[in-house]
């Protein structure tokens, strides 16, 4: 295929962690429609990042059925990746650390990056679309860029976790509030895959990206598509803070965090959706806390008590 674009480089590695966390099977079929729908674009650069993985042997296109999985995805651990990151995948994740890390100020442009990171100015403005369509940058009037507020400070932070815990436990009562059964089995596989890796060994990007298909997954089960975009800009925030804070985040509570989504899980598949949102407000003002410590600042509230039956 002719060289694929950023965008679909990036697509390509979402499928690829797709089908590593959810553990696809040789054989299964990988639909475009919804793929963009649960990566967020249209179906073209889906096809795009489809045919690529196609030509590393990923995939096989069949006629009149589509894309099947010609082979079980390895952990990039074992193999290497099938898709290798590109200069503006490592510009992105360096610009996005330093960002996180108060080195880059709230407005740039892309002369000045390009300066300071040695990139092209090409390079650089493509890092900035993709700042921009993850809702964290957009561009100003007459010159430059401007970063969307961070979660930089504690002020913000605190503010963050209240407003998630009032979107995402809204979203377990909506009246078309429906879980996916196999994509809520397959949420549990990949946190206890994550749980059975030994202490330390778990990457920034793994944990992330595990942790935010939890919170996406709620809200996309609510049904209503506005408060998947409101937890999905929360999830774009949140992964810059990430960049900064995941070296103090330890194993105890990665497994810890684990637990408490697997549980949300567990009475989500009993069909006890009081107790799972009860179960998910504690997990939210429990983050909240443990991101105060991290930080050393006090909490911002008390512990909120265990749910009404929690031990069951």
């Amino acid at each position: 295929m002719d060289q694929a674009s950023p965008l679909q480089t990036e697509l390509a590695r979402q499928i690829l962690d797709l089908a590593r966390d959810e553990s696809w099977a040789e054989g299964r079929r990988v639909p475009e429609q919804t793929l963009a729908r649960r990566l967020g674009v249209s179906r073209s650069p889906v096809r795009g990042a489809l045919r690529l993985l196609a030509s590393r042997g990923v995939l096989r296109q069949e006629p009149g059925i589509g894309f099947i999985l010609s082979t079980p995805v390895p952990d990039p651990a074992s193999g290497g990746e099938l898709v290798p990151r590109s200069e503006a995948d490592d510009l992105f994740a360096v610009m996005a650390s330093d960002r996180a890390n108060g080195h880059l100020p709230a407005d740039v442009s892309e002369s000045e990056l390009s300066e300071r990171y040695g990139a092209s100015r090409g390079v650089v403005r493509k890092v900035l679309l993709r700042f921009a369509a993850e809702g964290l940058a957009y561009r100003q009037r007459g010159h430059g860029w401007r970063f969307a507020e961070m979660l930089d400070n504690p002020e913000a932070v605190a503010e963050s976790y209240r407003f998630r815990i009032a979107v995402e436990c809204a979203a377990l009562r909506q009246p078309s509030f429906t879980p996916d059964r196999a994509r809520l089995d397959q949420l549990c596989h990949a946190h206890e895959e994550i749980m059975a890796k030994a202490p330390g060994t778990v990457t920034r990007e793994e944990w992330f990206r595990i942790n935010a298909a939890f919170h996406e997954a709620l809200a996309a089960w609510s049904g209503n598509r506005f408060i998947l975009q409101a937890v999905r800009q929360q999830n774009s925030l949140r992964r810059i803070q990430e960049y900064a804070a995941f070296e103090r985040i330890g194993p105890e509570r990665i497994e810890q965090s684990c637990r408490e989504h697997i549980g949300i899980l567990a009475a989500l598949k009993d069909g006890d959706v009081d107790f799972a949102e009860a179960l998910l407000r504690r997990h939210l003002s429990l983050a909240a806390i443990s991101s105060d410590d991290r930080h050393g600042r006090s909490a911002d509230g008390p512990v909120p008590p265990e749910p009404a039956g929690l031990s069951r």
